[in-house]
């Protein structure tokens, strides 16, 4: 099953317009063009491939909401999102934990990515060897964007403060990747047959 145009249209206006909309008034300036980076990435990959190399509306829809995360951290940076502030305050937790829902979608959205392209294009098929591969692809991402904020860090400085949001949290980075690969895990386990089911329509 392959996404169709005017689904693929509304995600992309949707995706689009929640980007300038959360551009508006940010909290850091930089630390929103840092955060809706990779949005635009993907935009500037998706649009020009659309037809060529359609994805399933699965991958599609996952998208889209990890663009709409990435946007919210973007305008408020993820240590000030006011959701992760009820939630602080409702479970009585020591930090905003809004960046690690964040780390968490990073792998679960990479993860499905990962599964479907080396499903069509690589000789893998279904099994324990696609498993594990996929989660290692998923964890090699999440340490590059490790990587990122580390250089971040050393090019800009204390300004940094907000896109890194440690929340002075020593373990920042291992909880960040463990998150990441957690995150994989689960969406192998909860949609890997939905995924199958719409690339055998595709």
């Amino acid at each position: 099953m392959a996404a169709t145009s005017k689904e693929r249209l509304i995600l992309l206006l949707l995706v689009l317009g929640g980007t300038a909309i959360s551009g508006v008034s940010p909290y850091d300036r930089l630390t929103w063009w840092l955060e809706v980076a990779p949005i635009l990435v993907a935009i500037a990959i998706l649009v020009p491939t659309a037809d060529s190399y359609r994805l399933t509306p699965l991958l599609y829809w996952l998208m889209a909401v990890h663009a709409l995360l990435m946007m919210v951290g973007g305008h408020y940076t993820y240590a000030n999102v006011p959701l992760g502030f009820w939630v602080q305050d409702l479970f009585d937790l020591a930090r905003n934990n809004y960046d690690r829902l964040g780390h968490f979608l990073q792998g679960f959205v990479p993860a499905m990515i990962a599964r479907e392209v080396l499903l069509r294009s690589s000789p893998l098929g279904r099994g324990k060897w696609l498993f594990f591969l996929v989660s290692c692809v998923t964890l090699a991402i999440s340490a590059c964007y490790e990587f990122i904020e580390w250089w971040v860090a050393l090019i800009i400085g204390g300004h940094a403060d907000e896109f890194l949001a440690t929340q002075g949290d020593i373990w920042d980075t291992q909880w960040d990747m463990f998150l990441a690969l957690s995150g994989a895990i689960s969406a192998q386990l909860l949609l890997a047959r939905v995924q199958d089911r719409q690339l055998e329509r595709l």
